[in-house]
């Protein structure tokens, strides 16, 4: 199959249309990811009882399980139980909720480079416990994971392409059913390949300079 220039000219406004999707269930999944997976860190910190084993044990599960199989999941089990979402919302949730989990490794680890000294300078100053974290640990923590959070969100971004088995209309499900409609796919496939790494080699770039400029 030969290269048509015309084609792929006229099929560019659809594939960009289908990232703008991708990018807004890349930023949607990634507020979600965030901000759980920090809680998530910060329970199974304080070891509170019962309740830090059971996260544990969740965090456990969805990182031993697929994205596929929990986006399918939340897709078409959860209806049976009166919970039914539009495809899009069950696909950013599905995402965020995956990479939770390994945000929150990414969190735990950047909690415990903190030196000993600085709990122990927060507990000599009385400081509350709401305080100690947000005022001492967390400013120290998070700017320590920030590199590795963006390249999740950089992973995110690429893995949002498993979201088209559910129905969601983004970039990948965009250029398919533009090859199923017109019996040509080398085109629309290869432009969503390149509108990918567009989006995703400068922000690893950006992400490689923001980690150069925090270890400084």
């Amino acid at each position: 199959m030969n290269w048509d220039w015309a084609f792929a000219w006229e099929i560019i406004p659809r594939l960009l249309d289908g990232l703008v999707v991708t990018v807004e269930i890349t930023l949607a999944g990634s507020v979600i990811a965030m901000v759980l997976g920090l809680v998530i860190a910060i329970v199974r910190f304080s070891k509170v009882p019962v309740l830090s084993q059971v996260v544990g044990g969740l965090v456990q599960f969805i990182r031993g399980t697929p994205l596929l199989v929990q986006a399918f999941f939340l897709f078409y089990v959860f209806p049976s139980y009166g919970l039914t979402l539009p495809a899009l919302t069950t696909g950013i949730l599905a995402i965020g909720i995956h990479y939770s989990a390994y945000a929150a490794e990414v969190y735990r680890g950047g909690i415990e480079s903190v030196p000993r000294g600085q709990w122990e300078a927060a507990t000599a100053l009385s400081l509350s416990v709401r305080r100690r974290w947000t005022g001492v640990v967390l400013p120290q923590a998070i700017r320590a994971v920030i590199p590795s959070l963006g390249n999740y969100v950089i992973a995110m971004f690429k893995d949002s392409a498993i979201l088209a088995a559910i129905t969601v209309v983004e970039l990948l499900n965009t250029a398919q059913a533009i090859g199923s409609d017109s019996y040509r796919y080398i085109e629309p496939l290869t432009l969503a390949g390149l509108l990918y790494l567009l989006v995703s080699y400068p922000a690893a770039r950006l992400i490689r300079g923001l980690e150069h400029r925090l270890a400084t």
